[in-house]
């Protein structure tokens, strides 16, 4: 019997406002988010960051014990609206990642196994040269979806392809985590991780770049942050910094081009390659599972206040997937709360 491919999902999913506040309850509320290495917090500091309309600090103490390095000081994160104290986890390899909403599971639970593949590279031993930010005209996902497949690097990435031909490229996909191989074959050759719901780590190059794609109100608005680390620095470091971003404006450039074709309805749905998009069947796949499990919460919930209909507006959201992957039962409508 022939398998069913992977579908993608719907154009609207790109578009609309409710269906993003419901991803925001479903899938942003309930994730680990990636801060960086430790050694980005330099001690008597404190770091803004922002996820999904959730402002927070991150605090870095200076050590208490004179002996102790000067690059790991005490961390804690903050909700910075209320002041409440946020979950974080520091890996034994220096990286910090920390829970927006007690709605999360444990760090483990949420991301489990991934400590092994992170204990073959020290975090720390890359300084921060340079972070930046800026906004563009596409969805989270639209990004997302492009780097979690490499069909397009010899079209869009010249000389990213080069060092690393797409004819080799492999996505392992975990429980929330995906590692990108360049040559299965030399599988420590770079370092490429996505980790749910949209921050990348890449360590190639001689150096290590991250990226958080941090949604917006509005569906087809992103802000794209990115920091950057390397033990060399001055004409050295602006010569891997020149490449890096190449390879980030060739991205940001395809990504806006897709936005503007769903907007426009150009596209609606279509059909993934099993192999080479698994990467991308793999995350749309639990990003709609996570959403239908919100879906069904909100109308318990509703049923259980004996208000449902009166304390939910809801959007049908057109051109809803039929079957993702093959696991994902039929669906017709999904319906986000107001």
């Amino acid at each position: 019997m022939a398998t069913i491919p992977p579908r993608t999902l719907p154009a609207s999913w790109y578009t609309s406002k409710p269906l993003y506040q419901l991803e925001r309850r479903a899938v942003f509320l309930k994730s680990w988010y990636l801060l960086g290495p430790i050694i980005k917090f330099a001690p008597g500091t404190s770091v803004d960051y922002e996820f999904a309309g959730v402002h927070l600090t991150v605090n870095a103490a200076p050590p208490t014990d004179p002996s102790d390095q000067p690059h790991t000081p005490s961390i804690t994160v903050l909700d910075s609206t209320t002041g409440t104290p946020l979950r974080h986890h520091t890996t034994t390899t220096g990286l910090i990642f920390t829970a927006i909403s007690p709605l999360a599971p444990s760090f483990h639970t949420f991301f489990p196994n991934l400590e092994a593949t992170l204990s073959a590279v020290d975090f720390t031993a890359r300084p921060h040269r340079r972070s930046i930010s800026y906004s563009g005209h596409f969805n989270w996902k639209t990004m997302i979806d492009g780097y979690q497949e490499c069909l397009h690097c010899q079209y869009t990435h010249p000389a990213f392809s080069l060092l690393y031909p797409p004819t080799f490229y492999a996505v392992k996909n975990h429980h929330n985590w995906c590692q990108h191989y360049a040559d299965a074959a030399r599988p420590d050759d770079g370092l490429f991780l996505y980790f749910l719901p949209n921050c990348t780590l890449n360590v190639y190059g001689g150096g290590m770049s991250l990226f958080r794609v941090c949604p917006t109100e509005e569906p087809g608005r992103t802000r794209m942050e990115f920091d950057y680390y390397n033990v060399v620095e001055g004409e050295a470091f602006e010569e891997y910094y020149k490449f890096v971003r190449q390879v980030a404006d060739e991205d940001f450039e395809l990504c806006e081009t897709v936005q503007g074709n769903l907007e426009r309805g150009i596209y609606a749905e279509g059909v993934l390659n099993s192999v080479k998009e698994n990467g991308v069947a793999y995350y749309q796949q639990r990003v709609l599972e996570m959403v239908l499990e919100q879906h069904q919460e909100d109308r318990q919930q509703a049923r259980t206040r004996g208000a449902e209909g009166a304390a939910t507006s809801t959007l049908a959201v057109e051109h809803a997937p039929a079957r993702h992957g093959n696991s994902i039962p039929n669906r017709a409508i999904v319906e986000a709360s107001a």
